[in-house]
């Protein structure tokens, strides 16, 4: 049997990886400015981290949510305390497009409406509504496209209010930072423009912080550089640090009822275990503080750089938008300087890295960028 062929892939196979360096199978060590799409929170194998799954695979794996798991309780509490969130409910599932699923499921079951409004270039999610509510009609099939969904322009409050003032719109989800899309940030006077029209219309508001949540802006979510507080916020990619694990964040406005949503593999044993160990690690380490401070950092650095149109982004959620392509870039990052990075379409280049690294490591990243921006000048 062959692997279904949906990745394109560099000639390199990580076999080792330890707080920001990883180790390929030909030895070469490499800096990782891009955390597996913003996945390692606390950076590689962190003995903590290790610890913790170790410890609780010596006891138990898995069971299933039909009996007492009571990592899963003390998750909550400690996702609460350390979110500002401890009013909140949590529900547990595998992965961030399953978190945004439960989430729109959640916001219909309530007020019994079907229609969502996304914004363009949004992206959510490859599952069945999650990717219908992504802006990007290639990996939306036609299965996926009989939700209903109203895309509009990215942070349009007044086309944003006309819609909803309709009365049928069931939930508005809109990512925090928008990532794939560019790193785009919702300015706080429109994210709270934008709540008290969804709660004067009774239509719930998702906050998607699957990839900018977690410490990642310098505050726990990218949000909480405004007032709003999100009916249903959802979490993933640097909650488990590599461990497959995503969150629904419910506010008290919602009611449960048994089979309301549901989960085989979501909140078992080893994934408690490891989300725990990420928020203890975040707290002891303050990583959230450190992503504020080194992401700061990182954005004055860059502002230099030849050929750079912009630098967006808050924390350590950065993107740096040049007047080109910037496909080779990525390359020569690569392979000549031994950095990962990503990218958001032709001309972003995506910095996600973990939020433990610090500014000597970011001296790295810009004195690469330099040599190569210099060198294609030259050239």
């Amino acid at each position: 049997m062959k692997l279904f062929d949906v990745y394109p892939l560099f000639d390199i196979e990580p076999v080792k990886a330890i707080g920001s360096r990883i180790l390929d199978s030909n030895g070469t060590q490499y800096m990782d400015f891009y955390g597996g799409h913003a996945v390692i929170s606390i950076g590689h194998s962190h003995p903590e981290y290790i610890k913790a799954i170790t410890n609780q695979l010596n006891k138990i794996a898995f069971y299933s949510n039909s009996v007492i798991i009571s990592l899963q309780q003390e998750l909550a509490d400690k996702l609460g305390q350390l979110s500002g969130y401890p009013d909140y409910s949590l529900f547990l599932c595998n992965s961030g497009a399953e978190a945004n699923e439960n989430a729109l499921k959640l916001a219909s079951f309530t007020n019994k409406r079907s229609k969502v409004i996304a914004f363009k270039q949004a992206f959510h999610g490859r599952t069945s509504g999650a990717v219908a509510c992504t802006d990007n009609p290639s990996i939306i099939a036609p299965f996926n496209a009989n939700h209903k969904v109203e895309f509009i322009e990215r942070f349009d409050i007044n086309a944003a209010r006309l819609s909803i003032e309709k009365g049928d719109v069931s939930a508005v989800i809109i990512e925090g930072i928008q990532g794939v899309g560019g790193i785009y940030v919702p300015e706080p006077d429109f994210l709270v423009e934008l709540e008290a029209i969804c709660k004067q219309n009774g239509t719930f508001l998702i906050l998607d912080e699957i990839q900018s949540g977690y410490g990642r802006s310098g505050k726990f979510f990218a949000h909480q550089y405004s007032s709003v507080r999100p009916d249903i916020i959802t979490v993933a990619k640097g909650m488990g640090n590599g461990f497959p694990i995503g969150g629904v964040l419910i506010s008290p406005v919602f009611e449960s009822w048994y089979g309301m949503l549901g989960t085989t593999f979501g909140g078992n044993h080893l994934a408690c275990a490891a989300a725990k160990a990420v928020l203890d690690v975040i707290e002891e380490e303050n990583l959230v503080e450190n992503a504020a401070i080194v992401g700061k950092y990182l954005a004055d650095r860059s502002k230099n750089l030849k050929g750079l149109k912009e630098t967006r982004g808050i924390g350590l959620m950065i993107g740096l938008e040049f007047e080109f392509d910037i496909t080779q870039l990525r390359k020569d990052l690569l392979f000549q300087h031994k950095i990962f990075t990503g990218y958001s379409g032709k001309n972003t280049l995506r910095l996600l890295p973990p939020l433990s690294i610090n500014k000597n490591d970011v001296d790295t990243l810009i004195t690469a960028l330099e040599a190569i921006l210099n060198q294609t000048k030259s050239a």
